[in-house]
């Protein structure tokens, strides 16, 4: 049975038990417990806490997932996934145990033909908790026999979020793979052999603080008994299937055949090439699925999990024998795989190629400056005669330049070293440990949002903002400080929920309106407006007049000068991106936006930085749709129609049934928006583009000022050109011709000026020589060069000393001091090398006096340090080393 007909199954067989079907929801939700969507019931946590009221008593869903706590174990052995697919039925307190025991015991042993899976029911094994007597009681009605029925404690079947907030007892549900694969007993026994399938929750309970699975307080019952289930699917599917395990699925096997044809090694032959084919299967799945909800590469957060993925799918290739780019083929094949359950894999598959194309290109380069730096690291070692480059050397190379240790591993075995991997694999332990105390310090209880339940359950605010500017409203309700209050006076900050409003929240890039709320003697500053649950305008203000009462009828206001702005900012954003995709092309894809009164900055997915060319064209035919005074027209429809309209969506974005499309200029732009617009282009006024820069991996953005904020400017601009022009004496147009060759005299004048202090500093090289001391049978030259001396000119003195002396064995060290750096350079003739000097040896003589490093070959080494006051000490130290070696 393949996997998508096993989540088709799932799906179909709650929903004729009468349960909505819920889609899957992003993989990125606005949790701060959450760096991606780990559990089929995340999405639902408002209703299970209370805090929202479901519009449905009974849903399933598949929800994607991911975890990423020990990528590293990932393909080690074959039951880890970052990526995985969690079925799920929910009880909001509807049905409890019986019902959602009987409902996955038919699903599971019902018969293929009558839509279930068909599992041999004396198979299947089941665990309860510790002192659920009714649990096994339903498990016994439903005909398993007691034998097969085991009572576990906490750590297994006591389910919590980790943090205070629903809990209760679960039962699971486990499949007997056979004696070949381990010991008889039960899960109890033998967890690889008896493979847990499905977990039945039945959430209960309210639990408090404490760590672990089974260190913490049961508070008391939860107002309603509720159901939250979880099914692996692709568990089921390697059972169904008949394989060993999840890598050898429909949804996998199908990679590593591809890894195998890009690489030419073979899977099933080294475990250490099986480890790496794993990883790609596992890897492109995830990197694949995070990409089309939004995620983009970056060194922190969901960025940097996404780009360690990317970057292991490129170093496994390398290692199992690619030469040639991989990521193109594998994404590929995942959209092929995955996109009849996932149709964004399809529809958006030149971003999700363009984004993890343009990773691995830059990681291919880390990989080249890495094995420059593994050469250097290598060269030192052997210098001081060591075997072993160190482990913080290794590490440095892993976590600064994103080096993998595998490849320093095999570099270095070619080298001829060893390398310190208890002393890597250690702080690779530190620097885990540190993240995973600074997510827990990070980790906390939900938000409560309990105090704001009645008014979503009542129902969205009003939106007027669309229409007008000033509306009357009723206040439902006042919040300060959490708590719900009956009045707010002067001075007092206050959250006022009123049931319309014509003040826009903040969302879809747009910051809030800016307003006020009045009423006879009253009036309130309001300084923001957010959004609860999306649908509850909360309006964030300070009391300035009077005394505001819950039940009040006020009138709300948003600031004209501020609103007329903010359209400007949005609907100059939309005319931005039309032209960057007009400019570009198709896959300059929005990846965020901000825009406010004046101002707006656009991000999108793109490789390399724009030509000024391609800046100037943007700008032009942006305020080319502007003084066309285009109409903005404004519609809702349903969004399969919107999407086949050619409409924009933001990817990441959860849409409803029913969208709101803005059109600008017909197929000019047209985009899925909520935002606040004007009524023709014209009125954006004119748009100047600032620049733009990069802010990730694949991303630019671009930045513009629009309306008076783009004329302010662009005279302020204009009075610096004309000031320029003034102190230049030439007219306005003349000035950029002047300044070239203003640039080209100075550059001339500096190379001047560099010949001379050239010749200055060579001309100092006969008094060095002079200076030199014999020690032993070898010439020595060990100065302070001087000051401001820079390092190339530091060489090239010492070159031109070491060439006065002949074949006469010589060693010359010159110590610079320019800006409190200590640049230095080391250099050995022949003479002197075939005495046994080599220039990296000495380097570690004086190094520490002046907290220098450095390294080179054997007639010549350089580097730099950061303490000038030791250089006379330093200058000691290589003396004393000289005369050590002279013997």
């Amino acid at each position: 049975m393949q996997t998508h007909e096993i989540r088709r199954r799932f799906l179909d067989h709650f929903v004729r038990a009468g349960h909505t079907e819920v889609p899957s929801a992003s993989l990125i939700l606005a949790d701060p417990n959450l760096l991606f969507v780990n559990a089929g019931m995340v999405q639902f946590v408002p209703y299970f806490l209370g805090q929202q009221t479901p519009a449905y008593a009974t849903a399933t869903s598949v929800q994607k997932c991911v975890r990423t706590l020990d990528i590293e174990n990932v393909g080690i052995t074959t039951r880890h996934n970052t990526f995985f697919q969690m079925a799920g039925n929910f009880s909001f307190g509807d049905y409890f145990k019986r019902e959602a025991i009987a409902l996955a015991w038919s699903l599971l042993t019902g018969s293929v033909e009558d839509g279930g899976y068909g599992f041999d029911a004396e198979r299947l094994w089941v665990t309860v908790y510790l002192d659920d007597d009714e649990a096994e009681r339903m498990w016994l009605e439903m005909g398993v026999p007691s034998e097969r029925i085991q009572r576990r404690g906490m750590a297994d079947n006591y389910w919590s979020m980790g943090i205070p907030g629903p809990c209760g007892p679960c039962s699971e549900i486990y499949f007997d793979r056979g004696p070949e694969f381990g010991v008889d007993g039960g899960p109890e026994a033998d967890e690889d052999r008896y493979l847990e399938i499905w977990n039945l929750v039945f959430m209960q309970n309210e639990r408090g603080q404490g760590i672990g699975k089974d260190d913490f307080e049961i508070l008391g019952p939860l107002p309603k008994q509720n159901i939250d289930t979880g099914m692996g699917v692709e568990r089921v599917a390697f059972l169904l299937q008949g394989v060993e395990n999840v890598y050898e699925t429909d949804l996998c096997r199908p990679i590593i055949d591809k890894a195998e044809e890009l690489t030419g090694r073979s899977y099933g032959v080294q475990h250490e090439d099986d480890v790496r084919f794993r990883v790609i299967a596992d890897h492109a799945r995830t990197a694949a699925m995070l990409i089309a909800d939004g995620v983009n590469p970056g060194n922190d957060g969901r960025g940097y999990v996404l780009r360690r993925l990317l970057r292991r799918i490129v170093r496994s290739a390398r290692l199992l024998g690619a030469e040639k780019p991989v990521m193109a083929e594998f994404m590929k094949v995942v959209s092929d795989l995955m996109a009849p359950s996932y149709p964004e894999l399809a529809t958006d598959f030149r971003r999700i190629e363009t984004v993890a194309v343009g990773e691995e290109t830059a990681f291919l380069k880390t990989l080249n400056t890495g094995s420059t730096l593994f050469d250097n690291t290598a060269s030192a070692v052997k210098a001081k005669g060591g075997k072993t480059i160190p482990g913080s050397e290794a590490f440095t190379l892993h976590d600064t330049y994103g080096f993998p240790i595998d490849l320093t591993l095999e570099m270095a075995a070619e080298a001829g070293l060893a390398v310190d991997e208890a002393g890597f694999r250690s702080l690779m332990a530190e620097q885990r440990t540190r993240a995973k105390e600074d997510a827990r310090s990070r980790k906390h209880a939900h938000a409560d949002l309990t105090v704001y339940k009645d008014l979503v359950d009542r129902g969205p605010t009003e939106f007027t903002g669309f229409d007008e500017l000033t509306s009357e409203a009723h206040v439902l309700a006042l919040i300060a400080d959490g708590v719900r209050v009956p009045v707010a006076t002067v001075g007092q900050d206050v959250e006022v929920i009123l049931d319309r409003s014509p003040l826009y929240a903040e969302s879809g890039g747009q910051i809030a309106d800016r307003g006020t709320i009045t009423a006879a003697g009253i009036k309130l500053r309001v300084n923001d407006v957010q959004k609860i649950a999306k649908k509850v305008w909360v309006h964030k203000s300070t009391v300035e007049q009077g005394q505001i009462t819950e039940g009040d009828v006020v009138l709300a206001q948003a600031d004209p000068a501020w609103r007329s702005g903010a359209t400007q900012g949005h609907s100059g954003t939309h005319m931005v991106h039309a032209a960057l995709r007009q400019v570009l092309g198709p896959n300059a894809v929005q990846a965020g936006s901000l825009n406010k009164p004046g101002y707006l900055r656009f991000d999108f997915n793109w490789q390399g930085q724009l030509s000024e060319q391609q800046k100037a064209d943007i700008e032009a035919v942006s305020n080319d749709a502007v003084s066309s005074n285009f109409p903005v027209n404004t519609f809702v429809t349903d969004l399969p129609k919107a999407k086949q309209m050619g409409a924009l969506a933001l990817f990441g974005e959860n849409y409803g049934d029913e969208v709101r499309v803005v059109e600008i200029g017909g197929p000019f732009s047209m985009e899925l928006c909520g935002g606040t617009h004007v009524r023709h282009s014209s009125q954006i006024g004119p748009i100047t583009v600032l620049g733009e820069s990069s802010v990730g991996s694949g991303i630019r953005r671009v930045e513009a000022f629009v309306g008076l904020d783009s004329y302010k400017y662009l005279a302020k601009e204009r009075a610096l050109l004309a000031g320029v022009a003034s102190s230049l004496k030439v007219p306005s147009d003349e000035v950029p011709a002047r300044v070239e060759q203003l640039v080209e005299r100075l550059k001339v004048a500096e190379k001047e000026l560099e010949r001379t202090k050239m010749a200055a500093v060579l001309s100092s090289a006969g008094a060095f020589v002079d200076q030199a001391e014999r020690v032993g049978g070898v010439l020595l030259v060990a100065v302070a060069a001087p000051e401001g001396v820079q390092a190339g000119d530091l060489r090239t003195l010492a070159t031109d000393i070491r060439g006065r002396f002949g074949s006469e064995p010589a060693v010359v060290v010159l110590l610079g001091n320019t800006d409190g750096k200590v640049p230095f350079v080391v250099t050995v003739n022949k003479g002197a090398q075939g005495l046994g000097f080599k220039a990296g040896d000495l380097v570690a003589s004086f190094g520490p006096s002046i907290a220098g490093r450095g390294g080179g070959k054997p007639e010549m080494a350089q580097g730099a340090g950061s303490d000038p006051s030791g250089i006379a000490a330093g200058l000691a130290a290589v003396r004393a080393r000289v005369a050590e070696l002279a013997g």
